[in-house]
């Protein structure tokens, strides 16, 4: 099996990167399993390296663990490389900011340990898989956690804009981008169709399709989301007044919405097996794994346990 360490450069605003590739020379020498360092050149090139990484991995007939080492835009690069291979899996260090899908593995070792990492088990995960016409072309996308459209999606762009700023922090960027979403309370106007079934035509706040359970950096939007069980978390937060949202988003932000009273008021949740979202205007912004797209029309639908993940070891001491 070749072990690939695949990172972004940027993520943490690049800090420790030598390190990290001394750290990972040191400990696959001491522990005899050999491992590799890959430093990403530019947006699409962890994907890239991916796809031609499992092709060669084929040829030769071996098994290939692609660790993405980043934030969840990364990981999102390397699933859809590898989506698809038998001869592939993908395992998360989360130096970036964000770092969801990691939360979804509390009793996980370390994510941060190249030897945990090294000596990791292999299971099957579920991913969503999209379509339709995104960045202006027909392509297919496949998400390990989540889609969003509306205040969570505008929230996640504004926190990229704002991390741009040198002297602002990932999680203080995403606080910052509530606050500022808050205030213009930008929504989206869409067509929300689950398993079949009309469930929205208008105005939302937002809507975000599950696999996992966490967002924006720890916000437990889907608090019964489970990376095994075939099934999408879909919650459709309506078109509420910002006095409701401030009463609410503590508990969304903490996975307990679905205790409160009169939760159906404010929220349609269904767990489901495909969707579609339609945005009455023209276009809508996208979030997949917290990277944001201009879309039309997608369908989602869900593909269970189609690729393999590393479950970091938990180490002794």
């Amino acid at each position: 099996m070749k072990i690939i360490f695949v990172v972004n450069p940027k993520a943490g605003k690049g800090k420790g990167l030598d390190k990290l590739k001394e750290n990972i020379a040191q400990v696959s020498r001491e522990l005899g399993i050999e491992a590799g360092f890959y430093l990403t050149k530019s947006v699409g090139d962890a994907e890239a390296f991916a796809k031609l990484t499992v092709s060669e991995a084929e040829k030769n007939n071996e098994h290939i663990r692609l660790i993405a080492c980043g934030g969840d835009g990364t990981v999102n690069e390397v699933l859809n490389g590898i989506i698809g291979h038998e001869c592939a899996s993908f395992g998360v260090m989360p130096i970036g900011t964000g770092n969801d899908f990691v939360r979804n593995y509390p009793e996980a070792g370390d994510f941060m340990s190249v030897a945990a990492q090294l000596l990791g088990e292999e299971e099957k995960i579920d991913v969503i898989k999209c379509w339709g016409e995104i960045d202006g072309r027909e392509q297919t996308r496949y998400a390990a956690n989540m889609f969003n459209v509306g205040f969570d999606c505008n929230a996640a762009d504004l926190t990229a804009k704002l991390k741009q700023y040198p002297m602002i922090s990932g999680s203080f960027a995403y606080l910052a981008a509530v606050a500022g979403t808050f205030i213009k309370k930008k929504g989206a106007d869409l067509k929300v169709e689950l398993d079949g079934e009309l469930v929205n035509n208008g105005s939302i706040l937002l809507t975000a399709i599950a696999n996992g359970g966490f967002c924006g950096g720890g916000v437990n939007s889907a608090p019964t989301a489970d990376v095994r069980d075939g099934l999408m978390d879909v919650n459709v937060v309506y078109d509420i007044s910002r006095f409701n949202f401030l009463k609410l988003f503590p508990h969304y932000s903490k996975g307990t919405h679905m205790q409160l009273a009169d939760i159906d008021k404010v929220l349609l949740f269904k767990q489901c097996k495909t969707a579609s979202i339609d945005p009455n205007t023209d276009t809508m912004r996208l979030c997949i794994d917290g990277e944001i797209f201009d879309a039309k029309k997608v369908y989602f639908e869900m593909e269970p346990l189609a690729v393999n993940f590393v479950v970091p070891k938990v180490l002794e001491g």
